[in-house]
């Protein structure tokens, strides 16, 4: 396969292509995330499938930990059969899949549409991701700035989907929710679309580690430099598993307090929006900010970054032990306090997880760079599962204590990274200038 140079000063005229298919498949994904959880634990006659919150938990944890999860054998498969493009549609299909078999009640459907989206997430998550960033492998100084606009394609889709989920819901008393469901199945038909109407300008990227073009690029490592690198990640992995332990409370627990106990007659998933509008409020904030630090010598290391997202997610869910005990354990509090808490959350996610996405094209070498990307996933997969495990316990303690569980973890995680610092530097360090290098010598 012939690899088509790409342009030494701007981004790459796939950047936009991805942006607007990874945009409507998240709109897809948060669409149907935004109610999952409230309409399991509706009641039957109210349309949903009447479980308990204890099973609503289960369920919610198991489908969310599996749906990334997969991601794992999906870079694998793009790695070793399909390629990355062709293992994106296939899993855009999938997912397509899932999201209209919720559109039919009965639960046989319900348990079917979930093993879709799980095997379809799969298959699509891990592989566009690592297709951005074969995309900028001759400007690897433009890989952060390129994930951060990825990131808010992202946040754009998901601040859309709530509102939209929303207002279906309420057209009618029992069937709203499965036209929500529906209007998920309708926004990944527009991602797929998006990205099979633009393949020249992916195609690039889409590198195998058997390519010829691909070894011709390969930077030389050795095998000590390669287990580091596999080192720095695992253990990066190890703790975003805390991060999204915390992060994924939005789509249970932090929904249900939205629900019993704010000051407000908006729907509770309207709330899943007021992430991802701070995502696009603060994304150029945080970006000036980290280019002005850089030109004054002064930007901290991506692992310090990882570290500092972990330390304001603690002040987050700080935010929220202190609305429980200002009255939200037994009495509803003002909404604004949950809007401060993801205005907090939000700086945090915008230090960790374009960062960490970035950090894996960066580290992984060429030949396992698909089930590294996977792996990220895999880590973000086991903390979604220990979400819900933690949520299932939701209606059995006061909820500042709840919150109080979460403060903890993520102060743990962040002790944890800055202990590591003198270990992970110098590896991203090095990967950094063995990228540069590469990159001058193949202009």
């Amino acid at each position: 396969m012939q690899v088509q140079p790409l342009a030494a000063k701007r981004h790459p005229k796939g950047l936009p292509v991805l942006f607007f298919t990874e945009m409507w498949e998240r709109f897809s994904f948060y669409c149907m995330l935004s109610i999952l959880s409230l309409y399991m634990k509706e009641t039957i006659e109210g349309g949903g499938l009447g479980f308990s919150i204890f099973k609503t938990g289960q369920i919610y944890g198991l489908y969310i930990g599996l749906v990334y999860f997969t991601p794992l054998i999906g870079g694998l498969i793009a790695d070793r059969v399909f390629g990355i493009r062709k293992t994106i549609v296939i899993g855009g299909l999938f997912m397509m899949a899932g999201h209209f078999l919720l559109a039919f009640r009965p639960l046989p459907f319900f348990f079917s549409a979930l093993c879709c989206l799980m095997i379809g997430n799969g298959l699509f998550k891990p592989n566009i991701s690592t297709l951005l960033g074969n995309l900028y492998r001759d400007m690897p100084e433009k890989k952060d700035d390129a994930y951060n606009i990825f990131y808010m394609g992202i946040n754009l889709g998901a601040f859309a989907s709530p509102l939209v989920a929303s207002s279906l819901r309420n057209l009618h008393p029992i069937h709203g929710w499965h036209y929500a469901f529906a209007a998920a199945g309708v926004g990944m038909i527009i991602s797929l679309v998006t990205f099979a109407l633009f393949q020249k300008y992916v195609r690039p990227g889409d590198l195998k580690a058997s390519d010829q073009a691909t070894q011709s690029l390969e930077i030389t490592l050795t095998r000590a430099q390669a287990r580091r690198r596999v080192q720095a990640l695992l253990l990066i992995f190890g703790v975003v598993i805390f991060f999204w332990l915390a992060f994924h409370q939005n789509g249970l627990t932090l929904t249900y307090w939205a629900e019993n106990a704010t000051r407000t007659t908006l729907n509770p998933e309207i709330f899943q929006s007021v992430n991802p509008a701070f995502i696009l409020l603060f994304t150029p904030i945080i970006v000036l900010f980290w280019n002005a630090l850089r030109l004054r010598k002064k930007e901290p290391s991506t692992a310090l970054k990882l570290g500092l997202g972990m330390l304001l997610t603690a002040g987050a869910y700080l935010i929220m032990a202190f609305a429980g005990l200002a009255g939200g354990d037994t009495d509803k509090v003002s909404m604004w306090w949950l809007i401060n808490s993801y205005a907090v959350i939000t700086l945090g996610e915008l230090c960790l997880s374009p960062m960490g996405l970035s950090l894996v094209s960066k580290l992984a070498p060429w030949k396992i760079r698909g089930l590294m990307m996977g792996g990220w996933f895999a880590a973000t997969a086991v903390g979604n599962y220990l979400s819900g495990l933690l949520g299932s316990f939701w209606d059995q303690m006061p909820h500042s204590t709840f919150f109080f569980i979460l403060v903890g973890t993520s102060v743990f995680a962040f002790f944890i990274l800055v202990a590591c610092l003198k270990f992970l530097n110098p590896v991203i360090k090095e990967a950094e200038e063995m990228a540069r290098a590469a990159a001058k010598n193949s202009a």
